[in-house]
């Protein structure tokens, strides 16, 4: 089932690329990577390997070094409140600051419950009553929700079943196409990959290389 991108811009700004230049962090790197607009790259490799630290790297909440930018915006010249605003991670388990779901979004309403499943009334839920699953597909809108300009995903269907699934990469690959995000994806299913990804990479010792 395809679904259409909510009616939110990403941003009245172009679409851009996402671009690593000498990025290290920790043991990993230095990497060169360019995600084109609107291009999902999938990475993928053993625990422990730096995937999500990479991520976090990306978007300017763990230490690192070298350059990233999103078209012409430089990490470096920005605060990181403001770069995260337009660069923005899902981690794998999502925190949640308020008693109530919709205290969450930035409007009353939220986009996209029916398309993942979710009921309509969950905006008026407290978030103490979600199920993994749930907090994982509200996390999703809630990100969406902002506009985003680039997308790190770290695992954004761990918690959900083969049908939440298909829902989220739906809608998922709607946004992305639709808006042109750059979008790193870590995933450890091959068949998703398979599904959803332009390229994949893998990590090997301290590099990403091209997956076989």
């Amino acid at each position: 089932m395809a679904y259409q991108a909510p009616p939110v811009s990403a941003s009245d700004r172009p679409p851009a690329a996402l671009t690593l230049r000498g990025l290290t962090v920790g043991p990993l790197g230095p990497l060169d990577l360019e995600v084109a607009a609107g291009e999902i790259v999938c990475l993928s490799g053993p625990s422990g390997a730096g995937k999500s630290r990479l991520l976090r790297a990306i978007a300017d909440l763990d230490p690192h070094q070298g350059r990233v930018q999103l078209g012409g915006d430089d990490q470096q010249q920005l605060a990181g409140h403001r770069w995260r605003a337009q660069v923005m991670m899902l981690p794998a388990e999502s925190q949640w600051w308020f008693d109530g779901v919709g205290e969450h979004f930035p409007a009353s309403s939220i986009d996209g419950l029916a398309a993942l499943g979710l009921d309509e009334a969950a905006a008026g839920w407290e978030v103490a009553r979600l199920s993994s699953g749930e907090k994982q597909r509200l996390a999703l809108l809630r990100l969406l929700a902002r506009g985003p300009r680039a997308l790190l995903l770290d695992e954004p269907c761990a918690n959900l079943d083969r049908r939440a699934t298909e829902r989220v990469e739906a809608l998922l690959l709607a946004w992305i196409r639709e808006c042109r995000l750059p979008t790193l994806w870590v995933s450890h299913d091959p068949a998703q990959i398979e599904r959803v990804a332009d390229r994949h990479l893998c990590f090997e010792a301290d590099r990403l290389v091209a997956a076989p």
